[in-house]
Formats: structure tokens, sequence, C-alpha cells
């Protein structure tokens, strides 16, 4: 079942013609459709809800902890306009702040896919799991990663780019400026491990583990708050388990609002999470700015 508050226009046309019974355009009332959502999966349905980033979470907080996490309940909530995918319409449409959110609940799944494939191959693996998912998805237009088909494993990372110098751990749809950053940074003589995290909860201990064990410098690259995702959960990690030879570098949006105006592009470059911004970062990491 498919509820949406009021928007993805066309985008449902074809599942609204061949199944009308199951979506239901709740309207500008997310609160109201994140408990609809969770009667439904009280009645043994399995509803996807649809929204922009910052409504769906921010106005149905109360609503995703109490009625969908509380009781453990199967609803997958799918947010579009991750980052600045909306950037030109400014801090109200801007969501940095998401995964931190969602990672504070208990029995929430956080999906961060990389690209149209892996949001298919996240849906499929939502549709599966026994508890509450939020997927993290970009607007339109993501770079195409993954040429074919894979085994989607909920909380396991997988390694994009064999390296040695230094390891950069990416997620979601910035992955593509992250690979093209490590061929920039192979220009400089340094060799690039890179490791896709599309699942945020739960992390990938066993790889994170490998990680920090084979690396003295591990970067984490993330269009969110440097605080409360990827970035963060690293660091809350490697506190727990303390490797004195590896230094963790995070890249990330500054803590203050993005009040410029412009396209995702521009607001990339404008914090340096473009290709060019990331290996600047990172050779500066690895003192060879």
């Amino acid at each position: 079942v498919v509820l949406s508050a009021d928007i993805g226009f066309k985008l449902f046309d074809r599942y609204k013609a061949s199944y009308a019974d199951r979506f239901f355009n709740c309207g500008i009332a997310e609160a109201n459709m994140i408990s609809m959502a969770a009667g439904m999966a009280l009645s043994g349905l399995r509803p996807f809800t649809y929204t922009i980033v910052p409504f769906m979470l921010s106005r149905s907080f109360e609503q995703i902890r109490l009625d969908v996490c509380y009781h453990n309940l199967p609803v997958t909530i799918v947010g579009v306009g991750s980052g600045f995918s909306y950037s030109s319409l400014n801090a109200s449409h801007h969501s940095c702040e998401d995964i931190a959110l969602m990672r504070m609940l208990p029995n929430m799944t956080i999906l961060c896919p990389c690209d149209p494939l892996e949001v298919r191959l996240a849906l499929r693996a939502a549709a599966r799991h026994s508890g509450p998912v939020y997927i993290r998805i970009g607007k339109k237009g993501e770079t195409a990663i993954h040429s074919q088909e894979f085994d989607f494993a909920i909380g396991k990372a997988l390694t994009m780019r064999q390296g040695k110098d230094v390891c950069m751990l990416s997620t979601g749809a910035l992955l593509s400026e992250v690979l093209k950053a490590a061929d920039l940074l192979e220009k400089s003589r340094i060799s690039s491990h890179v490791v896709h995290f599309h699942t945020l909860k739960p992390l990938d201990e066993g790889r994170l583990l490998e990680i920090f064990s084979q690396f003295d410098h591990v970067v984490t690259v993330e269009e969110h708050y440097r605080s409360g995702g990827l970035g963060g959960g690293v660091a809350e990690w490697m506190a727990d388990h303390p490797n004195p030879k590896t230094r963790l570098h995070r890249i990330g949006v500054p803590d203050a609002f993005f009040n410029d105006t412009g396209n995702q592009k521009y607001a990339r470059e404008f914090y340096g999470l473009d290709s060019e911004g990331i290996a600047r970062q990172t050779l500066s990491a690895l003192g060879r700015s």
C-alpha cells in the first residue's frame, strides 16, 4: 500500500492504474499519513509512505516514534529530496539532519541507496523487513553506478574501489562524487579504497573492523551534517573500538544553515562536497595539501 502527502505528480500514475485501491493521497498532512500507515500495518498490510524528507520527518516525528517505532511496525518511510536535492527552495526544503533524527529511534533501520537500481533493491529489502525502515533518496537524475542487480543485504557495506593509502566511506547519492574524487586522488598518487554504506543503521561493524585494522586514515563523506550521520555513527563506533593508529576524518555539511541560493551542484561545491572538494579535503587530511 502506498501513501503520498500530495506529492509525486505523475510518479504513481501506473501504480494507481493497476492498484487503485492501494494508493492513498493523504494531502499535506504528513503526521496523519504516518498514523494511517501504522494502522494499516497493524491490520496486516505493508505500507510505504512517500514525501519530501523534511516534511515527512519533522512534522511527523512523534507519530514515527510512537505509532511506528514503539510498536516495531513494518512501515517503510521513503523520503525524497535528501541533502540539498531541493537546494533552490532554501532551508525549509533542505534535509541535512534526517539521518541523525532516525538513528536515535529504536527499531528503525536506515537505508541510503546511491542510484536508481539500488533504490529498487532497497525497496525490495524493506518489503521483506519485519520492522520500520527509512529510505533516504535523492530527487531525480542521480548518476547510475550499478550496471546490474546484486545481492542487496541490509547491514552489509559494498566495496566499490580497491586502494591502499586511504579508505573513503560514503553513503547515498554522493557516492558518484566520491568515486570521481578517488580518480582525482589517483593523479596525486593517492590510492583510494572506497566503501559504500547503503545501510546506516545497523552499520556494518564487521566491515568497520576490517577497515580500521587495514588503514591509517579513514574519511567519511556525506551530504548531511557531520554530526549524527555516517561520520557520527563511525565516530561512535570508533569510541567503543579504540585504535590509536587510525585517524578518522569527517567530510560533510558544517553546523550551519545554507542561506545562499543555488541548485544542488552549487550547494555541494559551496561545502566542498563535489569531487574536487572531496579530493582537496582528503589530501589535507593526509597532510598533502
